[in-house]
This record gives C-alpha cells, structure tokens and sequence, in this order.
C-alpha cells in the first residue's frame, strides 16, 4: 500500500508546522485503522511514553499512517511522508520502523 493510495482514501489536511503530514478530516471519528485501510494486516499497536492515547501504526511502502485511539473509542488518523513518519516515530519514542 502506498502515500498515494491512501491519500485517496478520503480528505487529509495538511498538519500545521508539520510537514509530510497529514490529518484525516470529514469521517466519523469511530472510524478505525482497520476501517479505514480495509484491513488490519500491517497494523500493529505501539507503547508511547509521549502519547496519552494508544498509537496504532501502518508502514507503507513510501510512509506510513499513525492513528491514534483515545480512551472513549474516538479516532485521530495521520498519514504521513517516509520523512514525517520517521520523524514522529522518533518523537513517540517507537523503536524501529512501525513494521508489524
């Protein structure tokens, strides 16, 4: 799966002061990482002592997508660049490459 492929998926907005990456915007905020990808091969949940809420991560082929599953079931997607996938991995404090 690539950038560009889930790009297309749906509206994604441009974080600010983050560049190569993105939010999903216009869907339910039920919609899972599963539901959004149209599978869960790939996704694997990740421990973050930087985050608050559980990180859920894709590797693409060029990027990757980061979600974010609070405590009341809501979902927050990004979809990011090969270079802001790494960058914020870095920053949540994931080892490796958010290959499942």
């Amino acid at each position: 799966m690539t950038f560009d492929f889930v790009r297309a998926l749906g509206e994604w907005a441009p974080i600010r002061d983050c560049p190569g990456r993105f939010t999903l915007r216009g869907v339910a905020p039920t919609l899972s990482a599963t539901d959004l990808l149209g599978t869960a091969e790939g996704m694997r949940m990740f421990p973050s002592p930087k985050a608050r809420d559980a990180v859920w991560v894709a590797r693409l082929e060029d990027g990757g997508i980061i979600s974010y599953r609070r405590a009341d079931g809501t979902w927050l997607h990004t979809l990011n660049t090969e270079a802001g996938f790494r960058r914020k991995l870095q920053q949540l404090e994931i080892d490796g490459d958010g290959s499942a």
